[in-house]
């Protein structure tokens, strides 16, 4: 009997101070659908009920306003990051929950380290961040680019390390999703922004133009994920192709990782007990 899938199986193993075996995103199929119901319709109903869970869960984190949760959404152009956010925490009160959206850094973020403007956005306590894109842009298109060598890379791969914990020693649970799809979908998506007047917006010359380094940004992905995929901040690998697949896969893991957090609402207050307001 075949073994029923686990997130576990997605998750980009930690390799600890040895250096990283060759990984390579080659190995997981951006087609897969290991948590999908079986049909659109089913993964829907599935998204909600998830939701659901995801919005008790945050409430209860708003309302402790003790530990953080933070998302990372990183992947190729049209992978479905925003797509995500909106299905993902459809059912989900705003209260306490961010979204952060990194674009090309300005003239003032690049005269400050890498970091700065990324720390300056990190959840506060009770809240629910989730990165649009993140700090790994700078070990993906400057690398790509020929903007930092390899041993500049490296150390940029070590100071993301120590960022990451000391965010979790100092109560953020980090989560981090790479939306894995596959050049032919890419392809397909940036056309139908082409095909659409209505989806024109969202079309970017530059889009194709990153389309240019697919092999170089794969490479680019798969030596960032080995290298700063630790136990307190994991690397998770979402096959992205199916966009309702891919939004229960990250609800699913959200929910699995605030759950194991056994969130509770603060203590009740004796000095209510009876209260009756006239």
């Amino acid at each position: 009997m075949a073994k029923s899938p686990s997130l576990d199986d997605y998750r980009v193993p930690y390799f600890g101070d040895k250096k990283a075996a060759k990984f390579s995103l080659e190995a997981i199929d951006p087609t897969a659908k290991p948590f999908s119901t079986g049909s659109k319709d089913g993964d829907r109903d599935r998204l909600a009920e998830i939701g659901a869970k995801i919005d008790v869960q945050q409430e209860r984190l708003h309302a402790q306003r003790h530990q953080r949760v933070l998302l990372v959404l990183q992947g190729m152009d049209t992978s479905g990051k925003d797509g995500t956010i909106r299905g993902v925490f459809h059912e989900v009160d705003p209260l306490g929950l961010r979204i952060v959206q990194f674009r090309a850094p300005t003239p003032i973020e690049t005269s400050r380290d890498f970091l700065w403007r990324v720390h300056l956005q990190v959840p506060a306590a009770g809240e629910l961040a989730i990165f649009n894109r993140s700090h790994y842009e700078d070990v993906l298109v400057p690398r790509v680019m020929g903007q930092i060598d390899a041993a500049e890379c490296e150390r940029r791969y070590r100071q993301i390390r120590d960022f990451e914990a000391m965010l979790a020693e100092t109560g953020t649970t980090l989560i981090k999703c790479m939306l894995h799809i596959s050049k032919d979908e890419q392809k397909n998506r940036i056309q139908a922004r082409i095909d659409d007047p209505t989806k024109h917006w969202k079309f970017d010359v530059s889009d194709l133009e990153a389309r240019k380094h697919w092999s170089a940004y794969q490479a680019a992905y798969a030596d960032a994920l080995a290298a700063t995929s630790t136990e307190h901040a994991p690397w998770y690998v979402i096959p992205a192709d199916a966009k309702s697949h891919r939004n229960v896969m990250v609800g699913e893991l959200l929910l699995r990782l605030m759950e194991g957090l056994k969130l509770e609402y603060p203590p009740e207050k004796p000095e209510l007990k009876g209260l009756k307001i006239e």
